[in-house]
């Protein structure tokens, strides 16, 4: 019985395989107390499985950040907003125009809900080394906006979950190494007023045609730039949105953002930037391809984080 369960446990999806691996290991136990004398060496191979599962169910139970993602993903709202028309755009400044014409959003509903995975490469600092991950993403594009990220990545060697989360109860950043604690856990005010730039950041690149709702107003600036205001709870943030000859959106500049400490207590607000590239046709919708992230320090800027996305949708 014990032997059929560990190759049950091995071909289960990561998310159950701890229920059969528990009752592989207390079965083995309780055949390995029955032959104490002669099978007792076998307690220290499962007290190794015991770790192992423990792992696996840390990051990949019920508990774990990547159900919670599952769970907000899945009930996240959506329904067919109104379509954009022509009319609409009447409005914005001209380069804003132009984008929303070339992203798509003309003659389609506006976006109330957007999914999206990336892979990349991200860091913590200008001299420390990269790490790859890959990452979900779910918005919800209502009176208040909701954002979930979910990213994978392998920090020195060890598995770790880092699960952004926005939604009426406020912002939080986690990361967890092997699922097992909060190494960080950045939350508040300071936090709420970052995040809700990244929301912003994701309606422009995502979902510009929420750059319609009454949450957005705008400062014309020239052919290529414009600055939009955007209105969350009970923050207000602004970003400079500046575009190419062509009308694609070519970065997004706020000064309204915060770098969080390495432990996430402190923050302190930078210039934070997108520089974007690639307008890729994704299900009748045009998305940037490609992404960075970018701190502006006083010693100059670098690049924590490279972006490539590798699925989008919008309902």
């Amino acid at each position: 019985m014990p032997a059929l369960l560990f190759v049950a446990t091995a071909a289960t999806p990561l998310s159950f395989a701890w229920i059969p691996g528990v009752l592989a290991l207390i079965s083995s136990q309780v055949l390995i107390i029955s032959s104490w004398r002669e099978a007792k060496a076998g307690t220290l191979v499962n007290v190794v499985l015991l770790g192992l599962l423990a792992v696996v169910f840390s990051m990949n139970g019920p508990l774990s950040v990547d159900a919670e993602f599952a769970r907000a993903a899945s009930d996240a709202p959506s329904g067919p907003g109104a379509v954009v028309t022509e009319l609409d755009l009447a409005p914005l400044p001209e380069p804003l125009q132009r984008y929303l014409r070339l992203a798509g959003a003309v003659g389609k509903p506006r976006a109330s809900l957007t999914r999206a995975t990336w892979t990349g490469r991200i860091r913590g600092g200008a001299d420390q080394p990269w790490m790859e991950f890959t990452a979900e993403q779910v918005n919800t594009w209502g009176t208040t906006p909701t954002r979930f990220f979910l990213m994978h990545a392998t920090m020195k060697g060890v598995p770790v979950r880092v699960f952004h989360r926005f939604d009426s109860d406020g912002a939080s950043f986690r990361v967890r190494p092997l699922g097992l604690f909060n190494l960080v856990d950045a939350r508040g005010p300071q936090m709420n007023r970052s995040e809700t730039v990244t929301i912003l950041n994701d309606l422009a690149m995502l979902a510009p045609s929420r750059f319609l709702d009454p949450s957005c107003r705008f400062d014309a600036i020239d052919a290529h730039a414009a600055r939009v205001h955007f209105t969350r709870g009970a923050e207000t943030v602004s970003a400079e949105l500046r575009f190419d000859d062509a009308g694609w959106l070519i970065d997004f500049v706020s000064d309204d953002r915060s770098q969080a400490s390495a432990d996430g207590k402190e923050f302190k607000p930078l210039r934070w930037s997108t520089p974007l590239r690639a307008p890729t046709l994704f299900d009748g919708r045009r998305a940037p391809k490609h992404g960075d992230a970018v701190w502006h320090e006083p010693s100059g800027p670098w690049v924590y984080g490279e972006f490539e996305l590798e699925m989008f949708s919008s309902d």
